[in-house]
């Protein structure tokens, strides 16, 4: 045991940080443990800690359920639906993205969104798709469609549980390759107006993010509610054993 809690302490993190919790749990709640049942004696000192744990744990999964903090999920993340070459009206093209004057709104330069789906789409047609290397294109237009959270009762979406589908549409186009020279810094890129355009379609994946912070909430939740039952019933067996007398009292004389 010795040598493990030396290899934990000295050598391996992931070990280390798995023994510090077990000996932080240990010491939360095996100390709160042992005043209660000290006072109040060991099964019920267990049963009033055990509910205490549980209480407390349904307090911290309902606010990191809130905040999105703690223990996550899957962060939300663009997927990718199609890579289109040239014009949207093919055959094969998405129904979604067919029309950009159906529901489609062109996102500006200064938009938060438009960046996050620039990078999302880069990471496709780079790494995914493999249609471009970095430097080989720009992008010109970024729309944005649905996305519409619900209910919203009152002009308050805080159990707007629902949501509608989400698309984002990147277009871009390959730029003129330009020659480098040494010791000199690399011309402007500019896009090759003779280049058919490229269209990524994506749709986004609202994740996992408060899934296990929820999980966590509810089954504690559940357990703390069946604890604090089990007490309330020992509570009222307690109270009717102590009007009676000595030899009525369940239990007695065994």
């Amino acid at each position: 045991m010795s040598n493990l809690l030396t290899l934990a302490i000295s050598w391996e993190p992931e070990i280390r940080g798995i023994v510090v919790v077990l000996i932080a749990f240990t010491v939360l709640i095996g100390s709160v443990y042992l005043l209660l049942s000290t006072n109040m004696g060991v099964r019920l000192g267990f049963l009033t800690a055990f509910a205490a744990l549980f209480g407390w744990m349904t307090i911290m999964g309902a606010i990191w359920w809130t905040y999105g903090i703690g223990l996550r999920g899957k962060d939300p993340s663009w997927d990718s639906v199609q890579v289109i070459n040239g014009d949207l009206n093919q055959p094969d093209t998405n129904p979604v993205a067919r029309d950009l004057n159906n529901g489609w709104t062109k996102l500006g330069e200064a938009d938060s969104g438009r960046g996050q789906a620039v990078a999302a789409a880069d990471d496709i047609l780079q790494n995914k798709a493999k249609r471009f290397k970095a430097g080989e294109y720009l992008p010109i237009e970024v729309y944005d469609k649905g996305g519409d959270r619900w209910p919203v009762i009152f002009g308050v979406d805080f159990i707007a549980f629902f949501h509608d589908p989400h698309y984002s549409l990147v277009e871009v186009q390959p730029v003129i390759p330009t020659p480098t020279e040494p010791g000199r810094a690399p011309a402007q890129p500019q896009v090759d107006p003779t280049a058919p355009k490229t269209f990524v379609l994506m749709e986004r994946n609202p994740g996992t993010r408060r899934r296990p912070a929820a999980l966590i909430t509810v089954g504690s939740a559940m357990i703390f509610a069946l604890s604090t039952l089990a007490l309330h019933r020992r509570d009222k067996r307690s109270t009717v054993n102590v009007s009676q007398p000595t030899s009525e009292r369940v239990g007695a004389g065994v």
